[in-house]
């Protein structure tokens, strides 16, 4: 894990850590000083929270509701699999990248296993939790509107994701009965917390990686050489949050994509394609040229590859840099799925 990495998720396990004893052998466990207040400090950060516990999944669940936490915790694995199994499962699910899990146990050996598997996982003894707070990877720069919400945010992805798994018929029509609406608009002050927190946590969907603090996207918003745009996502089951960015550098009549991101969370929803199409048929409005730039690292191929399937060709490539133009031509229309807000912007 590099200094300046951020934890996204928690994993903590059950038995002397989050509680004292072991529930196979007393039911009477009670919750340990300090953790009550630590689960819920850390679910206001926007710090996402597990369980990979060796146990009765059943007992544990009930005792985890007793004590009125059950519900912080995503994709809970209580079984009786190898920790470093369950923290794959929680990261799969998640998907986010394993150097932003952390993991607690009191155990040296289930430390150990999961370091051995896992190693770019953070590993915390349990004797240590009251430093969990202080701890910098635990410590986001801003609380953001996002951040306070995120595990609704998710929970409600599990809902849909459960809904998507029942329903029968083609991809489109599940996503048409989403009634999703997709806004863009120019970046005001307000986004700017969430675009830095975006700049940060995003890799897979992130074109090249950038990161920009909150200071530089403010002096990018208010550049003339510059467009900032932020898109939202709401459906039928509630908001997504601001789930994309976008940085134009315009030069002469060109528009350049420095960066274009999205949360993982809208991977499934065809997102990414309907804002390049936007960008492509904003700039041919405009009669611009529209380039874009990818720098490819081992975790966003995709956006490579949408790129590609947008109808992006490559002018100049050097290692891992690739400079893309569009022929602003055969742009398709906007999926009928989706309904379009687009703020006016020069």
């Amino acid at each position: 894990m590099s200094k300046n990495q951020k934890i996204k998720c928690l994993v903590w396990d059950l038995d002397n850590t989050i509680w004292n004893g072991v529930l196979l052998e007393d039911n009477n466990v009670t919750i340990n000083p300090g953790i009550l207040d630590i689960i819920k400090k850390l679910d206001k950060r926007g710090i996402l929270q597990s369980i990979a516990s060796k146990n009765e999944y059943n007992a544990a669940m009930e005792k985890l509701k007793e004590f009125g936490i059950q519900d912080y915790f995503l994709y809970p694995q209580i079984h009786w699999n190898s920790k470093a199994y369950s923290i794959e499962q929680i990261q799969k699910s998640i998907n986010i990248g394993m150097d932003t899990l952390a993991f607690i146990d009191d155990q040296p050996f289930e430390r150990e296993e999961v370091n051995h598997s896992h190693p770019e996982v953070l590993c915390i003894d349990a004797l240590d939790a009251h430093k969990i707070l202080d701890m910098p990877e635990m410590n986001p720069r801003f609380i953001t509107g996002e951040s306070a919400i995120r595990r609704q945010l998710y929970m409600s992805d599990i809902k849909r994701q459960e809904i998507e798994k029942e329903f029968v018929g083609p991809q489109e029509d599940f996503l048409a009965s989403l009634n999703m609406s997709l806004s863009i608009a120019p970046a005001v002050q307000e986004d700017l917390k969430r675009a830095e927190e975006l700049t940060m946590r995003t890799h897979q969907l992130n074109t090249t990686g950038y990161t920009y603090s909150y200071d530089e996207l403010d002096v990018i918003r208010k550049s003339n050489d510059h467009i900032l745009l932020v898109a939202s996502l709401d459906d039928r089951y509630g908001t997504y949050g601001k789930i994309g960015l976008v940085l134009i550098k315009i030069v002469e009549n060109i528009w350049n994509i420095s960066l274009l991101l999205m949360s993982c969370r809208v991977m499934s929803r065809g997102v990414g394609s309907i804002m390049i199409n936007f960008l492509r048929k904003e700039a041919r409005k405009r009669n611009l040229k529209l380039r874009a730039e990818m720098i490819s690292t081992d975790r966003n191929r995709m956006m490579y590859m949408t790129y590609k399937f947008s109808g992006f060709k490559e002018i100049e490539q050097t290692d891992k840099f690739t400079l893309f133009e569009n022929d602003l031509s055969e742009i398709p229309d906007y999926p009928d799925y989706v309904r379009l807000n687009i703020a006016a912007f020069d």
